[in-house]
């Protein structure tokens, strides 16, 4: 009897999130495929899955990015879907187009919903279109510097410059005169032709003290659209996310719903498919703005899983088998508290990456914990991709009961053979402005010298 959801899923991923979609599609009775290069043929996915390809050597632009190997592998695999993960091809355009042209299922939004939140400018319009607030700015690309210097002239300093397909915390410059603009626009636009192929900025008031909170929405195909809380991700290192927690500390019942009925708004203002998350600032009154939205699962999202209950990877791979959404708004319902921080491969205050065999390795357990990981005693961790190596989440019934739960996970948490940032989390977890959230995206420029 056939699977009615897919009969074979191709993980266009590697690390912890290609296994948690494996066990989310064995849990479903689907078969998978995993896709590796040279670099991971001893990496966890590749032994999990119930088949697996190489597709190249090392280097990511030759295997993970690969699209004409990984479309290769899906067709010799006789795999109906591609799930992307998070990261690599997962919110590429011509990636998804190619897959439909394919018949293939690309586990994610469509094509359309791509473009239109992928470029930034773009994101903007629709957002101030559909009435979702935004920080003062630019809602297209500035053409170049003197224009730049005019916008900023009628925001007012500081603003910040950035890469209208920019991501992942890349192509962001922040200034506080012309002078300072002057001299970073050209150096910001070539980042951003660099690292996105598209060397278009706009310009944004900065927002000087801001926390970071997000929406994880999830949508199907047949119009049903649901928020299911949020995340505070405000604890960042140059706009890359290292802790994540839900429900955020500064919101309470009806910002949370004035912030989700505006992901509502830009989900329908583009008829929004699969999971996604829509990014806002909220600033010191608790006034929010749109910053962004990932058209993508994203690292954190198990934290949302373990306040909702819902299986976030399980939903995608429902609807974009074009299931109807069991759960309800009212459904979704949370009265718990989880935490979640990245384990990175690297040096814990100097942030360098610490590739190397991993000697011995003991992962904490017990009620409330939960470990995503790929990594395994004598796994050597490879310098080519992301330092992450796995993910520690608690869950407990309060925030001050998942930090202490989170506290004593991390003193459990040994990996020796190469560095970690284990040491930096437990840090975290004692600082007295983290603990009473009294804190915003620039705490850890604050709390770094005191670690140092």
């Amino acid at each position: 009897m056939s699977n009615p959801l897919f009969r074979k899923v191709l993980i266009a991923n590697r690390g912890e999130i290609a296994l948690r979609v494996i066990r989310a599609c064995r849990e479903l009775g689907i078969s998978t495929v995993a896709v590796y290069s040279t670099a991971d043929e001893h990496s966890l996915h590749v032994k999990m899955a119930d088949e697996a390809v190489c597709i190249g050597p090392p280097q990511s632009k030759l295997s993970y990015l690969n699209i004409a190997s990984i479309l290769s592998a899906a067709d010799i695999t006789g795999a109906d879907a591609i799930h992307p993960g998070y990261g690599f091809l997962s919110e590429n355009s011509e990636f998804a187009r190619l897959c439909r042209e394919c018949n293939i299922t690309f586990i994610g939004p469509s094509v359309e919903n791509i473009l239109a939140m992928g470029e930034k400018t773009r994101a903007r319009q629709i957002a101030k279109d559909a009435g979702v607030p935004l920080l003062p700015g630019t809602v297209s690309a500035v053409p170049n510097v003197d224009a730049a210097l005019e916008e900023a002239k009628k925001i007012g300093y500081p603003v910040i410059l950035k890469a209208a397909a920019g991501g992942g915390g890349r192509g962001i410059h922040v200034v506080f005169n012309p002078t300072q603009l002057k001299g970073s626009f050209e150096r910001a636009s070539s980042e951003a032709g660099a690292a996105f192929g598209n060397p278009a900025m706009y310009v944004e008031k900065y927002c000087e003290h801001p926390r970071h909170v997000e929406i994880q929405v999830l949508c199907d195909k047949h119009g049903t659209r649901l928020y299911l809380g949020e995340r505070d991700c405000t604890i960042q290192r140059r706009h890359q996310k290292l802790l994540e927690e839900s429900p955020s500390p500064i919101l309470d019942a009806k910002m949370r719903q004035r912030m989700g009925e505006a992901a509502m708004k830009l989900c329908k203002a583009v008829n929004y498919e699969n999971v996604g998350t829509v990014e806002f600032l909220v600033d010191e009154k608790k006034n929010f703005y749109f910053m962004e939205m990932n058209t993508r699962i994203q690292v954190e999202h198990p934290v949302t899983e373990m306040v909702t209950g819902f299986d976030l990877i399980k939903e995608q791979i429902r609807a974009a088998a074009g299931e109807k959404l069991k759960i309800k708004q009212s459904d979704v319902s949370i009265t718990s508290h989880s935490i979640e921080c990245r384990i990175n491969a690297e040096h814990p205050e100097k942030f360098t990456p610490s590739p190397g065999k991993i000697t011995a390795l003991h992962v904490p357990g017990g009620y409330g914990v939960r470990v995503d990981s790929f990594v395994y005693d004598q796994y050597k961790v490879v310098p080519y991709y992301d330092s992450m190596i796995g993910k520690l989440i608690v869950h407990a019934p309060t925030r001050k009961d998942a930090i202490a739960k989170m506290r004593q996970a991390l003193d459990e948490f040994v990996v020796e053979g190469i560095e970690t940032n284990i040491s930096f989390h437990k840090k975290i977890m004692t600082n007295e402005r983290f603990r009473d959230s009294n804190y915003d995206t620039h705490f850890l420029e604050e709390f770094l010298p005191k670690t140092e």
